[in-house]
C-alpha cells in the first residue's frame, strides 16, 4: 500500500467509524474545502509570509488536503494521476524558456 491509499484507508476508516459518508457529497465536500482553504489563507492575514505560525499553517493545510483527498476518492479519482496529469498540462501551458523567474500568467507569456 502505498502512502496516498494508507491516507485514503484512514479517511474512511475515520469517516465510516462516525457515520459520516451521508453527509460527504460533492457539493458539500467542495464548501468544505473552500472553507478550509479560507482558514489556511486566515493563516497570513495582516502579517508578513515568515510572520505565520507554521503549527497552524499545518493544521490547516492538512485539513484542506482531507477535504481534496476525500473529494478525489468519492469521485474515483487516482490522485497521482490527476496531479500529474495537470502538471503536464501546466508544463505546457508554462514553457521553462518562457514562464522562467516570470508570475504572469500563460496568456501574457
Amino acid at each position: 500500500m502505498n502512502d496516498i491509499d494508507a491516507i485514503l484507508a484512514e479517511l474512511r476508516k475515520f469517516n465510516q467509524e462516525r457515520d459520516w459518508d451521508q453527509f460527504h457529497n460533492g457539493k458539500d465536500l467542495a464548501i468544505g474545502l473552500s472553507i478550509e482553504a479560507s482558514e489556511l489563507l486566515e493563516c497570513f492575514l495582516w502579517k508578513s509570509p515568515e510572520d505565520a505560525s507554521i503549527d497552524k499553517i499545518k493544521e490547516e493545510l492538512a485539513d484542506v488536503l482531507n477535504f481534496a483527498f476525500q473529494m478525489a476518492d468519492k469521485y474515483g479519482l487516482d490522485i497521482k494521476q490527476i496531479m500529474l496529469e495537470k502538471l503536464q498540462r501546466n508544463a505546457q501551458k508554462y514553457p521553462v524558456e518562457k514562464a522562467r523567474g516570470s508570475a504572469k500568467k500563460y496568456d501574457e507569456l
